[in-house]
């Protein structure tokens, strides 16, 4: 009975792993040990930690009792999940910073560099600068304790590579429009239509960093996507520099069109327009990428709490926060997220961890299409 008993326990195991299981490995039987201690062993020769149970990490939090963040997120956010996480672990003294732009980003890496930044724990990876803030980070092997039940993480957040990053959200590209001055049926319907003839000459508006371009590049390849920023550039558009400022102008009658605005700050304009003037649209291939990269500093003081913090971002509760507060922000890997649902069934373009590190590559390649000069590593 027990040998039967022992072998269905690691059947169960290996499905709730290949599944990507949600399980708690900590809290069931003890005879399922030798496939966490493999686990433990496996991230050890890879040179990261893993920690065995979920309670382990709560207990070793406790005789921390503090943790120091730096944050992207909006401040609305920032109130939102810090007040949440202390409800659930009341016992962590939560302090969080906001750094959201990305030359605070660099200048915080320039610290890091110098050897400072050691009075905080977890940060936020800029994608631009994600490479150079890989070697500052913790080497908690985040993934395995996920697969494995100990932490609640959707696998896919989590660089599978690295495996120590977790990206929290996503981040969809589509064409805004003024209501006031085209139709629905004036509207394209592919990204190809706005290479016709009837939008040449300051019709649209785009950014000159050619980000939700460069968000095509897994589903078209570089060589088309190059091509099409070529094309954009010779229809003449207005060029600009932040979106936000962009879909105010085309709400104020500049111009009929904005490409290639994200989804959460457009979904946030509209839900605030009160003259129902604008309009969205997302068209295939939808351009999608991973965002919000996190992870825990080496230096980190407090890096079990820190932990807590990226599973509880990651995890339902955290995810309803930043679609309602940021809003819309919560990863297209979260079933219940705005992204997810507005994106089902609709043919993607991923830049994910398999295209994460070549986005700046991107960048810089259609940007030079587009006819300005390359960004200059800095």
């Amino acid at each position: 009975m027990f040998t039967r008993r022992v072998l269905f326990f690691k059947t169960i195991t290996c499905f709730l792993v290949l599944w990507g299981g949600v399980t708690n490995l900590g809290a069931m039987d003890a005879s399922l040990s030798p496939f966490v201690e493999k686990a433990k062993k496996e991230a050890e020769a890879r040179g990261y930690v893993f920690i065995s149970s979920h309670d382990e990490i709560v207990t070793r939090a406790k005789t921390e009792l503090k943790l120091r963040v730096l944050s992207s997120h909006t401040p609305d956010v920032i109130r939102a999940m810090t007040d949440a996480f202390k409800k659930k672990y009341p016992f962590i003294d939560l302090d969080v910073q906001e750094i959201p732009t990305a030359e605070e980003q660099f200048r915080f890496l320039l610290e890091l560099k110098a050897g400072g930044g050691k009075k905080w724990d977890s940060n936020r990876l800029h994608t631009d600068y994600y490479r150079e803030y890989l070697p500052y980070q913790k080497k908690f092997d985040i993934l395995s304790m996920a697969q494995r039940g100990v932490l609640n993480i959707p696998v896919q957040m989590i660089d599978p590579v690295n495996r120590n990053v977790v990206a929290f959200g996503s981040n969809i590209s589509g064409v805004a429009y003024n209501k006031k001055l085209v139709s629905e049926k004036e509207v394209p319907n592919t990204w190809e239509d706005f290479l016709k003839p009837q939008y040449k000459g300051h019709k649209f508006a785009t950014d000159i960093r050619p980000l939700a371009l460069a968000l095509l590049v897994p589903a078209w390849g570089l060589e088309k996507t190059r091509d099409f920023a070529q094309k954009i550039a010779a229809q003449q558009p207005i060029w600009g520099r932040g979106y936000t400022r962009m879909l105010a102008s085309m709400l104020a009658g500049e111009y009929a069109f904005v490409l290639g605005p994200n989804f959460p700050s457009t979904m946030h304009r509209q839900r605030t327009d009160r003259t129902g003037s604008l309009g969205y649209v997302l068209f295939e291939p939808v351009p999608m990428r991973l965002t919000e990269a996190n992870g825990i500093l080496e230096t980190a003081e407090h890096p079990h709490a820190a932990i807590l913090w990226l599973e509880f971002q990651a995890n339902p509760e955290g995810q309803k926060i930043l679609d309602e507060y940021g809003p819309y922000e919560a990863s297209y890997h979260s079933p219940d997220s705005a992204q997810s649902k507005v994106t089902q069934r609709k043919k993607l373009s991923v830049v994910d961890w398999n295209h994460y590190l070549k986005l700046p590559e991107y960048l810089a390649k259609l940007t030079e299409a587009y006819g300005f000069p390359k960004t200059q590593e800095r």
